[in-house]
């Protein structure tokens, strides 16, 4: 018996930016699965279309940048439901932004992505410990959060935050005595959702659909993974590893920032990609 499948009866699901993209279709699998879910969004539209959509799903308004809301939520939720079995702190948002400028972008992105994900931790976490039952914590990364590409730093600064964050929440269960709560983080490849759709009207065929990205979350799931690494129409996951140890070995060999964008590293970059693919 899987670890869903095990919470399946009767248990209750939480999730932020559920509205829409990965974390509609999320619920969506989770409702399937006879969960209960409570979907929660900013756009009070696009939460009313959702739970139309399947009587299974409870619609809470919230921004989850405001840790008062979510205390308000979780009072909401816990009072409707009396439970919360799986946590899955999903809301983002991808605004422009550059190093030295567009700040009110940077805070903005800063209290959604990551505090979003915090207050959630702070607010349910310890409620979900109580109730002394099997239970997940799901926070949604991006792989722009470990190999760090140029532009959107804000973007990127906190999704590589939500994997730190979510080091330490698995560590910190693990180090709980009689904890039956686990952590994991899911990393999307280049996936079709809302923030791309505003800018590109039709799914490109690299992207993966939000779909294929909770097939991929719930099987890594059921094989109790912590890194769930979605690889997607275009990259392979061993590109997606010799990306990352590329990454990591900027910091080991002391190369330049970013050197896989360097035009003095372009070429040993290439050779490391080839000989990968050539094994």
């Amino acid at each position: 018996m899987t670890r869903l499948s095990e919470l399946a009866a009767n248990s209750v699901a939480v999730i932020t930016g559920g509205a829409d993209g990965i974390g509609l279709a999320a619920a969506r699998h989770f409702s399937r699965q006879g969960m209960r879910v409570c979907i929660v969004d900013i756009d009070e539209g696009a939460l009313a279309s959702a739970a139309a959509s399947d009587d299974h799903l409870l619609p809470f308004q919230a921004d989850v940048s405001d840790p008062a809301q979510v205390e308000t939520l979780r009072s909401k939720i816990y009072q409707a439901c009396g439970r919360v079995d799986v946590l899955m702190n999903n809301a983002a948002t991808g605004l422009a932004t550059s190093a030295w400028s567009d700040y009110e972008n940077w805070r903005r992105t800063l209290e959604v992505n990551l505090f979003g994900v915090v207050h959630g931790l702070q607010s349910f976490v310890p409620a979900m410990l109580e109730q002394a039952t099997p239970g997940l914590v799901i926070n949604t990364g991006s792989k722009q959060g470990i190999t760090n590409p140029p532009g959107g730093p804000a973007y990127n600064a906190s999704k590589a935050a939500i994997k730190i964050v979510t080091e330490q929440l698995a560590h910190s269960f693990r180090d709980t005595e009689g904890c039956q709560l686990s952590a994991h983080l899911l990393i999307p490849g280049f996936t079709y959702t809302g923030m791309i759709r505003k800018w590109v009207q039709e799914k490109p065929d690299g992207a993966w659909t939000p779909e294929q990205v909770v097939a991929f979350m719930v099987a890594a799931l059921d094989r109790e993974e912590f890194y769930m690494l979605c690889p997607d129409n275009d990259v392979s996951r061993e590109v997606d590893n010799k990306r990352m140890a590329w990454a990591i070995g900027d910091v080991i060999e002391n190369r330049p920032p970013l050197s896989r964008w360097h035009p003095d590293y372009e070429s040993a970059f290439a050779a490391s990609m080839e000989e990968s693919i050539e094994r």
